[in-house]
């Protein structure tokens, strides 16, 4: 079964806050959701003297207690848990494997915008083909009511192939009934940088042949969803910056990661990093070739 939404759930207002999410997701797509806890143990010398009857004891009345509230929030949601012994991230990965979603915590930066994304957090996000969201506390749903209000926003690379991702973003627009936002920022050629009498002309006819590519690429989907109302931001400029400023009052910002095979290298993109790390929304991360 590779339909239903899993969630990390450790006991902290943030895992709490990932759940609520993760619930109102699962009722949107009329699936079960899954609460899974991890213990990596053994756990001394950072809780000495904790034995293992007394982690297992936590683990289940934290996962019990989330179940129980999810219950209470959404009584005809299925809700199943789970309680492993391994690394969490490694466990999470694993689980996601056969999911539809995987929905984590991550602390907001109290007074300011943005997440602090832990180890555990990030090492999910690239250890993992499967969606995963990220949400703060600032994030979580306030009553029962299925989805969050704003706008789905998408961050589009028009010269790279994200069917994925926009598959992804057009979906979750139309189970909120809500708008999609399509965001793009370009630079110019460096080349530009050495001509010593530019010409405005230039900059706007590369503006007009960005849209129009952005355009071309989100028409298949306006086809295929005919019922979301799609607009687009289109500017020169950092993507990044561009989608954390659009992620203020949206629902969720949808960025993508290229899948990296080697065990080598960056797992993460600049844009996806940036929009991690100080967007005002839960993030979906979509790994995609």
């Amino acid at each position: 079964m590779n339909n239903h939404v899993t969630v990390g759930v450790d006991g902290s207002p943030e895992s709490r806050a990932a759940a609520r999410w993760a619930a109102q997701e699962a009722v949107l797509r009329q699936v079960p959701l899954r609460l899974v806890h991890a213990v990596d143990w053994p756990l001394d010398p950072v809780f000495p003297g904790l034995g293992r009857q007394d982690v297992d004891r936590w683990a289940d009345q934290a996962l019990t207690e989330a179940a129980q509230e999810l219950h209470g929030r959404h009584p005809r949601l299925e809700v199943t848990t789970r309680c492993l012994t391994a690394r969490p991230a490694a466990a999470l990965a694993a689980e996601a494997a056969d999911a539809g979603l995987l929905v984590l915590g991550s602390r907001g930066l109290g007074g300011l915008v943005g997440f602090i994304v832990g180890s555990v957090a990030m090492s999910t996000v690239v250890a993992t083909d499967t969606p995963v969201v990220l949400v703060r506390v600032a994030d979580e749903p306030t009553g029962p009511g299925t989805g969050s209000s704003g706008e789905v926003v998408v961050g589009v690379d028009i010269h790279e192939a994200c069917d994925r991702v926009l598959t992804f973003a057009f979906e979750e627009a139309a189970r909120r009934d809500c708008p999609l936002r399509a965001v793009h920022g370009w630079k110019m050629p460096p080349a530009y940088s050495y001509v010593p009498f530019f010409d405005p002309d230039n900059e706007r006819d590369i503006g007009r042949s960005v849209t129009q590519m952005m355009e071309d690429m989100l028409l298949p989907w306006q086809h295929k969803f005919p019922d979301v109302n799609v607009s687009h931001s289109v500017f020169m400029g950092s993507a990044g910056e561009h989608l954390v400023r659009a992620s203020q009052g949206a629902g969720l910002v949808v960025v993508g990661r290229h899948v990296r095979r080697s065990p080598l290298g960056a797992h993460l993109g600049s844009v996806a990093h940036a929009v991690l790390h100080h967007a005002a929304a839960p993030v979906a991360v979509i790994a995609h070739d």
